[in-house]
C-alpha cells in the first residue's frame, strides 16, 4: 500500500506533464499531496490484524478493533452461557462452535478485560455432544480422533465449565465412562440454560 502512495506522489508531483508555474501552486500541490499521505498512512496503521489470542493461543484467533465505539472496557464482568448443538460435518474437524468460546476469550482479554472477570460457560447437546466422547470412543464412531480433546482441555484450564445435556447423553449413549472426564452432567441443556441464565449469564446460541 505505501510503495502505491510513493508511486501516487511522484507522479503528481514530480513527473506532471505540465511545469509548476510559481512557487505558490508547487505549495499548494504539495500540501494536498502531504494531506493525502498522511490520510493513507494513517487508515493503513488502522487496519484490523488477524493474531492469536492471549489464553487461548491455538485456537480462537481474533481480529484487532482499534478504537471501537463500543468498548468492552464499559463492563465489569463477561458471564456468557454458550448453547452448543451443532457438530461439523466433517468428523475430523475441530467444533467452530467450541472454538467460540475460545475465541470469546481471546478477544475480550486482548481488550484488556481480566481473564477472571471473562465468564464462559459451555452447554452442550444434540450432534455437538459427540465431542465430548474420550478418544477411543470417538474414534470407534467416527473412525478419526477427536480433534475437539486439545482445545476443552485448554478451557478446562482457565476454568470453563462444560455441562453436558443428561437428556442427550442418554439419548446417545454418552455414558460416564465414555465422556471426556472434565465433563458437567444437567438434568437438560434447558434446565442448565435457564439456571445459568437466572444467575446474570447473558445466552449466545450457535
Amino acid at each position: 500500500m505505501l510503495i502505491k502512495i510513493i508511486h501516487f506522489t511522484q507522479k503528481n508531483l514530480f513527473s506532471g506533464s505540465k511545469p509548476i508555474k510559481n512557487f505558490k501552486d508547487f505549495m499548494y500541490k504539495t500540501l494536498f499531496i502531504a494531506a493525502f499521505l498522511v490520510f493513507a498512512v494513517a487508515k493503513e496503521l488502522h487496519a484490523q490484524e488477524k493474531i492469536k489470542g492471549p489464553l487461548v493461543t491455538e485456537y480462537g484467533q481474533i481480529y484487532t478493533v482499534p478504537n471501537p465505539d463500543l468498548k468492552a472496557t464499559d463492563l465489569n464482568e463477561f458471564k456468557a452461557v454458550f448453547d452448543l448443538a451443532v457438530a461439523p460435518e466433517d468428523s475430523a474437524q475441530v467444533n467452530p462452535n467450541f472454538e467460540r468460546v475460545a475465541r470469546f476469550l481471546n478477544l475480550h482479554a486482548e481488550a484488556g478485560i481480566a481473564p477472571e472477570k471473562i465468564k464462559p460457560v459451555m452447554v452442550v447437546h444434540g450432534n455437538a455432544a459427540m465431542g465430548l466422547l474420550k478418544n477411543q470412543y470417538y474414534k470407534q464412531q467416527f473412525g478419526v480422533d477427536n480433534p475437539n480433546l486439545d482445545l476443552l482441555n485448554e478451557l478446562h484450564d482457565l476454568g470453563v465449565p462444560v455441562v453436558l445435556c443428561g437428556q442427550t447423553a442418554g439419548a446417545r449413549d454418552i455414558s460416564k465412562d465414555k465422556r471426556w472426564q472434565h465433563t458437567q452432567l444437567a438434568l437438560s441443556a434447558m434446565t442448565a440454560l435457564i439456571y445459568y441464565q437466572s444467575k446474570d449469564y447473558a445466552l449466545i446460541n450457535f
